[in-house]
């Protein structure tokens, strides 16, 4: 039968799975002979087997019951014994920590008849009326529902407390003391559901089958009097990680004063003064604690009338700064090495550090909050056109580029704004990929109390969501300075750690990292945060702005003599792109994707077009160009562009599209000493796309005597299963995890957050966007089938990744798994990139520490 119940005795930190982080860690300090309280964990098998029935396993009754029996006789009083009661607390705790999400119970077990006997033992009636207080309001709040206003006003009370209580229940407050510890423990298990916590785990990317476990612990007092108190203590400093003592307490209080921080605390080290004896005692079990877990702790204890009991302890939360600063120190103490020290920081904690942040201490105005869609602090005037956003932005003006929603064609406007704020959308709209891409902070999705005009200044918060009316000023990273060059690696203690964790991350690795970069700034950023080549660069891009009328007069051209006139007008431009890329990537290989989107997006929108003819023919105007732009647009027009004319498509099917861009790419990297040029075909479903593609630009190369490896995106669902085939004419695959997933799930990455996305986070069937973190047992499945076929057809076929992925921690440990050779991402993200690669070859298991 399933063992539901464990004494601390029988536990440890070790069983965290079925103890939970509470349960485990109590039982642990229990083993090191620390003074905690007797009780008994209640497992997460017991809280998944009710969440599934709605009612308690069989036998767990039985399992509790036992147990107390346990705790009554290590305590030395009963659960309800008039003259002497035990009370007990009921306390939850899952595997990962989720700090105030889920229920407590204080003081179970008081009555109207066992107050009296708690009142005599301790001789202080204002004690075990104010315990019975607690016990009726938590009690009822809890288990019962009742609302957390109904009991203001009630006071110290009592009788006026258990008023109110029948008024919202019904019924009178229970006076069975096991009654009352069987409905704790069952709203525990409930609350592993409460809105709160399922909103918690979300953010927190927590599973949300894990259940909680439920701790049952003798109570020990700390609202006995001024000789006894609560308090809450860290090992080091949580906020920059170095050694001191941390903490603060709370004279005659219980755990929830501390906590609700209703009551104004003391600094930890003013109870030296106070209890010099407790205060040692404590240093020595907190120095105990950290040599044991080898690890900042966070510690919870009580004082009872001058004794101390240790009620909690956890490897401590602590800021990206301080999770850098304690493992490098914990190296440098010869507690662990440096690859234990990577197991300790994230590429999620990096990123953070690389955020602008906000000085709110001036109290700016905030008027409305939306989707935190990519971090970092932005501050500019309002614009409300992408073209204005990039005119504005020449001149030194800093712009906000406010829209309802971005498109391809608002590209410009991104770009020069210093951060990006829609009405519309979500975490995978197109402008939060954008903008996480380029390290733009960005809010989607934003609802605002005023209406926003051009020119007004605005300052939006990528972190946390939040649109402030004005500029407030900004703090910028010493971590991004510290990439660009601007700041030595030894500036400060952080810039230290950060530097020398990075460096063993680069030697410990086996994944390259590269960057997706489209223009020469772009490639010499990459370059400085790290980059070791450029794993995709959009030539699409480079058609936009002033080059956009050469594309139309391509798309308008009716005869092979105007189609070849404006090729001939762009290869000149195009190969000036690529020399600059090639020059600022000297020695390291350049991926060049030829042009991906049907070209119907270089044209005006249908609509716009549509007005201005009819407007020109109302004033009995000849529309003339924009006629023929409209007529182009109708006669280009696809139902579903994405899955339509675009990639190899176009290339074949505009003649010379193609063969000018592989003709720019091997007349720029014949005039740059060390250009190493990749030419990348994308959308390919067939090796008979390929091999088209393929001969025509080997047959450019050999003309113009360059050598470049030729190879394709694999983003088609096809293309992956297909892969042993395309793999005979490829010298390398480089997935396209944007549009595999797009494709692979059937829906739209700029559509899904509108129209189901939130609902499919509400029920599980996502734990996280697909376009965030690698989807491993659909699209990544499609990826391991790609490259075991690809290999086995071409042993040495050099493969990487340059979707959004490539810069996902989580991602990164799984390209690594299935034996890629590189990833491709934003220049922001490749110190990221890095530190995860150095971390998954060092032995870390995930990207997420905590």
């Amino acid at each position: 039968m399933t063992k539901y119940v464990y004494d601390f005795a029988e536990g440890g930190r070790d069983l965290k799975d079925l103890l939970g982080g509470k349960g485990g860690n109590l039982a642990e300090m229990a083993r090191l002979g620390l003074p905690v309280p007797p009780g008994f964990t209640i497992t997460t098998d017991a809280c998944r087997a009710y969440l599934r029935t709605g009612r308690e396993p069989y036998g767990l009754a039985d399992e509790i019951a036992l147990h107390l029996e346990g705790l009554e006789r290590q305590a030395g009083r009963r659960l309800g014994d008039p003259a002497d009661p035990l009370l007990v607390s009921v306390r939850s705790g899952a595997k990962f920590s989720m700090p105030g999400m889920m229920e407590t119970v204080l003081n179970v077990g008081l009555t109207d008849a066992t107050v009296a006997g708690l009142a005599a033992r301790t001789g202080d009636e204002r004690f075990a009326q104010d315990c019975y207080r607690r016990l009726i309001q938590m009690y009822g709040r809890t288990v019962c529902g009742i609302p957390d206003d109904a009991f203001d006003g009630a006071g110290d009370a009592v009788p006026r407390l258990k008023e109110i209580f029948r008024a919202h229940t019904g019924r009178d407050f229970p006076q069975d003391p096991r009654e009352q510890l069987f409905s704790c423990i069952e709203a525990v298990f409930r609350s592993w559901n409460a809105e709160r916590a399922v909103l918690y785990r979300r953010q927190e990317r927590i599973p949300s089958d894990l259940g909680t476990a439920v701790n049952v612990v003798a109570m020990v007092f700390g609202n006995l009097g001024a000789d006894s108190g609560t308090g809450v203590a860290f090992t080091r400093d949580p906020a920059t990680g170095e050694r001191g003592v941390y903490g603060d307490y709370l004279a005659d209080a219980q755990g929830e004063d501390v906590v609700a921080g209703i009551r104004n605390t003391m600094p930890l080290q003013d109870l030296e003064q106070r209890d010099k004896a407790s205060y040692d005692q404590l240093m020595s079990i907190m120095t105990t604690l950290e040599e044991h877990y080898q690890d900042l702790c966070d510690i919870e204890f009580t004082i009872e009338r001058g004794k101390l009991w240790m009620l909690q302890t956890r490897v401590g939360k602590r800021t990206a700064a301080a999770a850098f600063v304690i493992a490098t120190h914990l190296v440098d103490e010869g507690v662990i090495d440096l690859d234990e020290a990577l197991g300790r920081v994230t590429g999620a904690q990096l990123a953070h550090l690389m955020f602008p942040a906000f000085d709110l201490s001036g109290g700016p105005r905030r008027v409305g909050s939306g989707v935190a869609a990519s971090p970092g602090a932005a501050v500019g005037a309002v614009v409300l056109d992408s073209h204005r956003a990039a005119e504005l932005a020449a001149t030194g003006t800093p712009v906000i580029l406010v829209r309802r929603e971005t498109t391809p064609d608002d590209l410009p406007g991104m770009i020069a704004a210093q951060g990006i704020l829609t009405s519309h959308g979500g975490k995978t709209s197109h402008a939060a990929v954008v903008a996480r891409g380029m390290g733009k902070t960005c809010v989607c999705g934003a609802t605002l109390d005023i209406e926003l005009r051009e020119g007004d200044l605005v300052s939006i918060d990528g972190t946390s969501g939040a649109v402030y009316l004005g500029s407030v000023p900004t703090q910028p990273s010493p971590i991004v300075r510290y990439f660009e060059g601007e700041l030595a690696p030894d500036a400060d203690p952080l810039v230290r750690a950060v530097d020398r964790l990075l460096t063993h991350a680069d030697k410990r690795r086996r994944l390259a990292v590269r960057a997706n970069a489209d223009t020469a700034g772009d490639a010499a950023r990459a370059r400085r945060f790290g980059a070791q080549g450029i794993g995709l660069c959009r030539t699409e891009h480079m058609f936009l702005g002033e080059r956009r009328t050469l594309v139309e007069r391509l798309i308008l051209a009716r005869t092979p003599q105007q189609r070849d006139a404006a090729l001939a007008e762009l290869l000149p431009l195009q190969r000036g792109d690529f020399i600059g890329l090639f020059r600022e990537m000297a020695g390291l290989p350049v991926t060049v994707r030829l042009i991906d989107p049907p070209l119907h997006e270089f044209l005006p929108p249908v609509e716009e077009l549509a007005v201005r003819v009819a407007r020109a023919e109302e004033r009995g105007e000849d529309p003339g160009h924009d006629r023929e732009l409209l007529d182009a647009v109708h006669r280009m027009h696809e139902d579903n562009p994405m899955l339509g004319l675009r990639g190899v498509r176009l290339g074949l099917v505009v003649p010379g599209l193609f063969a000018m861009q592989v003709r720019a790419i091997a007349e720029a990297a014949a005039q740059v000493p060390g250009a190493r040029a990749e030419i990348m075909v994308p959308l390919v479903g067939a090796v008979q796309e390929l091999e088209t593609v393929r001969a025509e630009a080997q047959r450019l190369l050999a003309e113009l005597g360059v050598r470049a490896r030729i190879g394709t995106m694999i983003e088609v669902p096809r293309a992956a299963l297909t892969a042993g085939e395309i793999a005979r004419a490829a010298d390398f695959f480089s997935f396209g995890t944007n549009d595999l997933t797009q494709m692979g799930w059937g829906f739209s990455r700029d559509d899904v957050e509108g129209a189901f996305f939130s609902r499919y986070l509400e029920l599980g069937i996502f734990g996280v966007s697909p376009f965030e973190s690698i989807d491993r047992d659909g699209v990544g499945r499609l990826i391991r089938i790609a490259v075991a076929e690809g290999r086995a057809a071409r042993p040495d076929l050099h493969i990487g990744v340059c979707g959004e992925h490539g810069g996902d921690p989580d991602s990164v440990h799984f390209f690594h798994e299935v034996g890629l050779d590189y990833v491709s991402c934003s220049p922001f993200r490749v110190p990221i990139a890095r530190l995860e690669a150095g971390r998954v070859a060092a032995g870390s298991t995930g990207s997420d520490t905590r």
